[in-house]
């Protein structure tokens, strides 16, 4: 018995050296942080601001993983090596448009629950490009937008785009440069929107 008691060990200790629950997880993870503040305790009511409800934006197939593509040579596409998302990029965009859209045009944004209440304007798209082009050395942020301003029935679409310088092409260089463009792109949505 005691024989046995003895080679459940190293029994255990050889089997975790075959066992393996995915890739090592790369140093550090990726996120967007938005180039605006919002104020802390600040409150803002539906009755005095324009509401908008802001939508998670629909993504390709390369961007519903937590990876950042390289595109090279039209048709080519790869992932940086050791670069992964915190979350996946539409979510991290949606936060940077909410934010952005509430400093830049003063509406209360609303989540999808939120505006059973007060609806007001709605913001959705397509995520087209979120990664890199190795071709010009930078990253490119694509957002295809379709808003409904209140309760009028038309349909608003319009396509924004942002480039940033993004070399060498690694984690933390393509990490800071599509923040760079994910916040242009936000702003410039938020300006087309307005007050």
């Amino acid at each position: 018995m005691k024989k046995h008691l003895f080679l459940v060990p190293l029994l255990a200790g050889a089997l975790s050296g075959c066992i393996s629950f995915g890739s090592k997880p790369p140093a550090s993870l990726l996120t967007l942080h938005s180039s605006v503040e919002l104020p802390v305790g600040e409150t803002q009511q539906s009755s005095v601001a324009a509401t908008i409800t802001v939508s998670v934006p629909s993504v390709p197939q390369e961007l519903s993983a937590s990876r950042i593509p390289v595109h090279s040579g039209g048709t080519a596409i790869a992932y940086v090596k050791d670069a992964q998302w915190v979350e996946r990029p539409n979510q991290l965009f949606q936060r940077v448009l909410s934010d952005t859209i509430t400093s830049r045009t003063g509406r209360l944004v609303l989540s999808s629950r939120q505006s059973q209440l007060d609806p007001g304007a709605y913001l959705m798209g397509e995520l087209r490009r979120f990664g890199i082009d190795a071709d010009s050395g930078e990253a490119v942020v694509t957002y295809d937008a379709a808003l409904i301003r209140g309760k009028e029935t038309v349909l608003e679409k319009r396509r924004f785009e942002a480039r940033a310088p993004a070399a060498p092409i690694d984690a933390r260089s393509s990490g800071t440069a599509l923040n760079i463009a994910a916040n242009q792109v936000a702003a410039q949505v938020a300006d087309w929107i307005g007050r």
